[in-house]
């Protein structure tokens, strides 16, 4: 999970409240069964926690909170075991963008390098990575080192519980996979 991706969502949403602990904590407290459910319905949602997964209350209606949710994307710098969405190759030659104290560290993570008069050289053609490939630690680093971001942060909404015990699952567009950067999210009116 992007903690500072996480925390301008947050931001926009002062007026309401993020939740997060472990899926089988939050479960227990919602009830795990009907019988012991803390309200009515509240059962299913605890029955949808799996994976990386939040709850999100809040006093606003169900179609503003999906209507912002689905519209908000943001670039994000991948991580190992992401799918790389394009090509990277970095040509022979000189890499201003990097000090001279980094060429051990850009080495060190399989750049060809070498330090020439203060500036790192790139002494051959160097394939970051290729479209569709996994991404290992070290590809990941220098995708970031690059400043090149290979994924979107955004928050699936997965199902509504409303304070009337109404239950009700949301048409997802996509299918996110457990790599995906997508985050889970329960939507919950919170109507005192």
């Amino acid at each position: 999970m992007r903690n500072s991706k996480l925390k301008e969502v947050r931001n926009v949403w002062k007026h309401s409240r993020f939740f997060f602990g472990k899926n089988k904590v939050m479960s227990v407290a919602l009830g795990r069964g009907q019988e012991d459910e803390y309200r009515e319905n509240l059962h299913r949602v605890s029955q949808r926690l799996r994976g990386q997964t939040g709850m999100f209350f809040t006093n606003k209606t169900k179609e503003e909170v999906v209507e912002w949710f689905s519209q908000y994307q943001l670039k994000d710098f991948a991580r190992s075991g992401n799918t790389a969405i394009h090509t990277v190759v970095l040509f022979e030659g000189p890499l201003p963008q990097f000090s001279h104290s980094m060429e051990p560290q850009l080495r060190q993570l399989g750049l060809p390098t070498k330090l020439e008069r203060g500036e790192i050289n790139l002494i051959s053609d160097h394939t970051v990575c290729t479209a569709g490939d996994v991404l290992t630690p070290e590809q990941a680093r220098i995708l970031k080192l690059l400043d090149t971001p290979m994924v979107n942060f955004h928050i699936t909404l997965d199902s509504v519980w409303s304070n009337d015990g109404t239950f009700e699952l949301l048409e997802r567009k996509d299918n996110p996979s457990p790599q995906n950067e997508g985050i889970e999210e329960e939507d919950e009116d919170e109507n005192d």
